[in-house]
């Protein structure tokens, strides 16, 4: 894959972003749309909503061989009403990568990469906001350069709290591999999400959010800091979230840690 063209297609997908985000601002909704609370939902993980976000990630300056990272993360959020108190919320995280000079000098892999499944038990709550539940890795990896061929678990949690037009928390679990290839290093990795968003009645929002990873196993702490612009609007009938980041690495070994990235995210709604 041509990384300048990569490069190119994130910057024009952030010009659109600017523009639908200033498009949602001006756009006068329909009678009873609420264009914020379709954005508080959003950003409430646990939220009784279907969404499929498309996540494209752009890191540079990775490692000893300043290798490049482009990863788009299908992320569908499905929730499953097991009571009138209490939701199951399903995340799914697929990752494709396409990566060059990360392991070695003139490398290049794409593929899948693991995916992450997490349902969280949410019941209804109107302050604080809650779930918890299990989170897995599922060694789907197309190459092993990309996966680590182990089956993992563990435990995962969510806490915030939402009121109109405000949003704050954190998400965050813990996977232990479980099972999988016995020439592998055994995976044992904690990540946290802690986030702040404002929005507004158009469906504008603006925020902030930190990301921790730790793996253990390799005693390695990964930070960045990742302010964040969106907006909402619609392609025919279809809702449609666009949002954009930079991603501000903080915290980081060197052969892990990048110069600096870019995050772009167009999600799917589905309010019904």
């Amino acid at each position: 894959m041509n990384f300048y063209k990569i490069t190119r297609s994130l910057f024009c997908a952030i010009y659109l972003i600017l523009g639908f985000s200033a498009y949602a601002q001006e756009e006068e909704h329909k009678p009873g749309a609420s264009p914020q609370e379709l954005a508080d939902k959003l950003a409430n993980p646990v939220a009784n909503l279907i969404s499929v976000p498309l996540q494209n990630n752009l890191n540079y300056g990775i490692g000893p061989y300043n290798g490049v990272k482009y990863t788009i993360n299908v992320q569908p959020v499905i929730p499953f009403k097991l009571s009138g108190n209490l939701n199951l919320i399903s995340r799914w995280i697929l990752p494709v990568v396409d990566q060059r000079n990360i392991t070695g000098l003139n490398t290049h892999e794409f593929g899948l990469s693991d995916a992450t499944v997490t349902a969280f038990f949410a019941p209804k709550s109107k302050k604080i906001i809650y779930g918890v539940g299990p989170a897995f890795l599922v060694p789907t990896a197309t190459d092993k350069l990309l996966g680590t061929e182990k089956f993992g678990v563990g435990p995962s949690v969510l806490v915030m709290h939402q009121g109109k037009g405000l949003s704050v928390g954190f998400i965050a679990n813990q996977i232990w591999s479980v099972a999988g290839a016995s020439d592998r290093s055994d995976f044992n990795q904690f990540y946290t999400q802690i986030f702040l968003s404002h929005s507004y009645k158009s469906g504008a929002n603006w925020g902030v959010n930190a990301e921790i990873t730790q793996n253990w196993e390799g005693n390695t702490t990964l930070i960045s800091l990742n302010p964040m612009m969106g907006g909402i609007t619609k392609f025919g009938k279809q809702v449609v979230q666009f949002s954009v980041q930079p991603l501000i690495p903080i915290v980081g070994h060197q052969n892990i840690k990048p110069d600096w990235g870019l995050r772009a995210v167009v999600a799917f709604v589905f309010p019904e």
